[in-house]
């Protein structure tokens, strides 16, 4: 990794993942799918607003899975030094269900869900181990610029593909399909497709991580549970990135709300599915140049603040979509999003790693990743019932402030530097 050719394979190799799972989070969790769900539900009997809601607890649902498996895993990785292999296998699990997309009919939302249920476990397991590969790659300094260059190219290559998947469903004639409903299944295949070939050069170019235990006469999972235990005694010892973890918990609950539940939302007021894969569209774009922007920016007023003030900008998203009534809305708000989404994310994913003891790195990452979708469970589950509750979700679009609003006063109180120095020592 001295050999400076060597380390921008490896960093383009890593950052090329996002690349190929991001297919997975334009077309499947945000633009194409939740209204394809959507209007399942609805055809198999549920009422707009109950069809939003059940999608809210499928995605909880898949939430839960992956905060229960992922801290175990991750300590199960540190100790077999098969970092790669997980990524590989939780993947696979995602690209399997994804393809498997293609066969639904159009009332089968039960089927639906629990193939939604498996892709985003294997979505979130595999970015368990490959976010924990992050501060083993990165040369000191680098962390911030690395992971906001991943996300700017899963903008990128997410954004490519849904512009396909677009154009399939829009034009399915050009592509020599029979009609929308083939195209839109189709649009599933090819998710699954391009997230299993853009995976390979990770796999095959990142190299694994040393074990961190000699004694191989161990048996791997009971390893991985004794641990597991002690990691949740570890990480107390770290004050300034266990602050840093209760605001994540609650501002990514957010986000990752509205990543969901947009265009289930979009669909229950009567936007069309054109308008909602083409403001998704416009997230992306707009989201790649500004993923980067914010990670130059860090470098100059630090990670923190740029992510505070994404909330800010959270806090008016959410005020508006309240308001929300025509495609024109959806677009603006959409643009909003894509200015903040991948900055914020990809900065909390450096500031975490920057903050995290390089030894610990996958159980770290995966107690981080964990606890955040435990967390997580809650915003699709508030989002649901206040749906149920109302009978319809502006209610719930808005209720979604508290968590930036919560998640920034917690963030205001991590000292950085003296998380940085804890992680060194």
């Amino acid at each position: 990794m001295s050999d400076s050719k060597e380390y921008k394979k490896i960093v383009r190799s890593w950052c090329m993942y996002d690349w190929a799972n991001s297919a997975f989070a334009t077309t499947m969790m945000a633009a194409m799918y939740p209204p394809f769900f959507h209007a399942a539900a609805v055809k198999a009997g549920f009422t707009p607003a109950g069809a939003t809601a059940a999608w809210g607890y499928f995605a909880a649902a898949a939430l839960f899975i992956v905060a229960v498996s992922a801290p175990l895993l991750g300590a199960m990785a540190d100790y077999m030094g098969r970092r790669k292999l997980f990524v590989g296998l939780f993947a696979g699990l995602g690209v399997i269900c994804t393809c498997a997309a293609v066969f639904l009919g159009d009332d089968t939302w039960l089927l639906a869900g629990l193939l939604f249920m498996g892709g985003n476990v294997g979505f979130a397991g595999a970015n368990v181990f490959y976010e924990s590969l992050l501060p083993l790659i990165a040369k000191e300094g680098d962390v911030d610029t690395i992971s906001a260059r991943g996300y700017a190219l899963g903008y990128l290559g997410g954004g490519l593909l849904l512009v396909i998947n677009a154009l399939m469903v829009t034009k399915p004639h050009w592509f020599g399909m029979e009609g929308v409903g083939f195209a839109v299944r189709a649009s599933f295949f090819s998710v699954g497709v391009w997230w299993g070939v853009f995976s390979i050069p990770l796999l095959k170019n990142v190299p694994e991580p040393p074990r961190d235990v000699k004694n191989t006469s161990k048996i791997p999972i009971g390893e991985g549970i004794a641990r597991l235990a002690a990691t949740f005694r570890d990480i107390k010892k770290y004050k300034q990135l266990l602050i840093f973890l209760a605001a994540f918990w609650v501002y990514n609950d957010g986000i990752g709300t509205i990543i969901k539940m947009a265009t289930a939302y979009g669909s229950e007021i009567g936007i069309g599915m054109t308008h909602l894969i083409g403001a998704l569209v416009l997230t992306q774009f707009i989201g790649m140049p500004c993923a980067i922007a914010f990670g130059a920016l860090a470098n100059r007023i630090g990670a923190k603040a740029c992510i505070l003030i994404a909330l800010g900008v959270y806090v008016i998203i959410c005020i508006a979509g309240y308001f929300m009534s025509t495609p024109l809305h959806f677009y603006i708000l959409a643009g909003l999003v894509g200015t903040v989404q991948g900055g914020s994310q990809a900065l909390s994913r450096s500031l975490y790693a920057a903050m995290t003891p390089k030894a610990k790195a996958s159980e770290f990452f995966g107690f981080f990743s964990s606890s955040a979708k435990m967390a997580g469970i809650a915003g699709p589950l508030v989002f649901g019932a206040v749906s149920n509750f109302a009978g319809e979700s502006r209610l719930s679009i808005f209720s979604l402030i508290v968590f930036f609003v919560v998640g920034g006063v917690l963030l205001l109180k991590v000292d950085v530097q003296e998380g940085i120095e804890a992680a060194k020592e």
